[in-house]
């Protein structure tokens, strides 16, 4: 049941994230069933090398996306209350670059506040959104010290904002809320919790995500 003021309870927010986890699973983990089920129905050579290229890949995919949702979402660190910043950079790179997109990671190596590491993880996946053919998100800060916050700037062919995420980044809209809209939500909710807001300005060829 969702509170007063229309915002998802702790229990619906919960499960809105575990669907948007699951969502970013399923792809990864069913290109590994699929190849393990070529190497179970074929003894060809070429099909077996090409399903265990298919397993390796997805099993790389799967674990990236496992390691970064487990900051961006999860209780990461919960022992403590700050994250390395490396560890954050680390996670990055291996969920969001490709051979279609790269990051500029202009952060200083520190310790930060684990809902501000959360809060730009968060960022990053709404500033991908907005390159759809790929580019450079180029991360810088704002600021400095425990009260930092960040620019990211999405640069690349086609760059726009990404569908209703606006919207989606308005607590005002949260009885709106659902699975797919969920995470620019929770973005909102951690800058809140870092006393910022998030928004989007488009430019000629680039969004910029950020933090104010």
């Amino acid at each position: 049941m969702s509170g007063t003021s229309g915002a998802p309870d702790a229990l619906d927010l919960a499960a809105l994230l575990s669907s948007r986890v699951c969502h970013d699973l399923i792809n990864p983990v069913g290109a590994i069933v699929n190849g393990l089920e070529v190497m179970d129905s074929s003894n060809k050579a070429e099909d077996k090398e090409f399903a265990l290229d298919l397993i390796r890949k997805s099993a790389v995919s799967t674990s990236a996306r496992l390691q970064f949702c487990r900051i961006a979402y999860g209780a990461a660190g919960s022992a403590g209350t700050q994250i390395d910043l490396g560890d954050a950079q680390k996670v990055a790179r291996g969920h969001l670059e490709d051979g279609k997109t790269r990051l500029t990671w202009n952060l200083p190596h520190m310790l930060l506040a684990k809902n501000r590491v959360k809060l730009l993880l968060n960022m990053l996946v709404i500033a991908q959104q907005a390159i759809p053919r790929g580019g450079e998100l180029v991360i810088d800060p704002i600021g400095e010290g425990d009260t930092m916050g960040f620019r990211i700037r999405a640069v690349g062919a086609n760059a726009r904002e990404p569908h209703s995420i606006a919207d989606q980044l308005n607590l005002e809209n949260a009885a709106s809320i659902t699975a797919h809209a969920v995470q620019p939500y929770y973005t909102a909710l951690l800058a809140q919790a870092c006393g910022f807001k998030v928004g989007l300005t488009k430019e000629e060829d680039a969004v910029v995500v950020a933090t104010s």
